[in-house]
C-alpha cells in the first residue's frame, strides 16, 4: 500500500485534524525506522498513517473496530492484508487489545504512537515550536514530568523500547530525527 492510498483511505473515517497530524506524524516515523531497518518505507509508513483508523468512529472499540473496517474496505483497498491488521491492533497492547506486538514493525509502532505525542507537545512547549532544534535531554526531561502530556504513557514508551532492544535515549533521538525530516508538513 502506498502512504497516499493509507491517507485516502484513513480520511474515510477520521476527520479531526489533531488526529489526522497524528497519523501522518506516526506514518513519518514509521517510514524513518523502515529506512533503518530496510524494510519497505511505503507499507510501514501506511500502517503507521492507518494505526488510529477506528479512534474516531468507535473510541470505546479501539483497536477491535478496525478489523470491521479493514474488513468491509478489502474490496475497495486490496493491499490490506492480515499483517497490516495485526500490526494496527497490536499497537493498543495492553490498553485496549491484547493483541501483542510481535513483528519490528509492531513494535516500532506500539512505541512511536506514544512517543510521537510526547515529543510534539514537547515541540509545541518550546520558543520555536519546532523538532528542529530539540535535543533529546529536552524530551527526557518532560518525559520525567507525568503531569506534562499525561496522555502519553510512559509505560507504553518505556516497554516498547524494551521490546525493540533499544534504549530509550537512543529511541527518542530516533524519533526526532524521524519527525525533522518533515516537520512543516507536520506544524512542528
Amino acid at each position: 500500500m502506498k502512504p497516499e492510498t493509507a491517507f485516502e483511505l484513513l480520511g474515510k473515517y477520521v476527520k479531526g485534524p489533531t488526529l489526522l497530524r497524528h497519523c501522518k506524524t506516526v506514518g513519518i516515523a514509521m517510514r524513518y525506522f523502515a529506512e533503518k531497518y530496510g524494510e519497505d518505507a511505503d507499507y510501514w509508513e501506511s500502517v503507521g498513517i492507518l494505526h488510529d483508523i477506528d479512534f474516531e468512529v468507535a473510541p470505546d472499540n479501539h483497536c477491535t473496530k478496525c478489523v470491521e473496517i479493514f474488513a468491509a474496505e478489502k474490496a475497495n483497498y486490496p493491499q490490506i492484508d492480515d499483517q497490516l491488521v495485526h500490526a494496527v491492533q497490536s499497537h493498543g497492547w495492553s490498553i485496549t487489545v491484547d493483541v501483542k506486538p510481535e513483528h519490528i514493525m509492531e513494535k516500532v509502532l506500539y512505541t512511536v504512537d506514544e512517543l510521537t505525542g510526547l515529543i510534539f507537545a514537547c515541540a509545541m512547549a518550546r520558543p520555536s515550536k519546532s523538532v528542529a532544534d530539540m535535543e533529546v535531554k529536552s524530551v527526557t526531561k518532560k518525559f520525567k514530568d507525568k503531569a506534562f502530556a499525561a496522555g502519553c504513557s510512559r509505560d507504553v514508551i518505556r516497554t516498547g523500547a524494551e521490546l525493540m532492544g533499544l534504549e530509550l535515549n537512543e529511541i527518542i533521538q530516533d524519533c526526532i530525527l524521524a519527525m525533522r525530516t518533515k516537520h512543516e508538513e507536520i506544524g512542528c
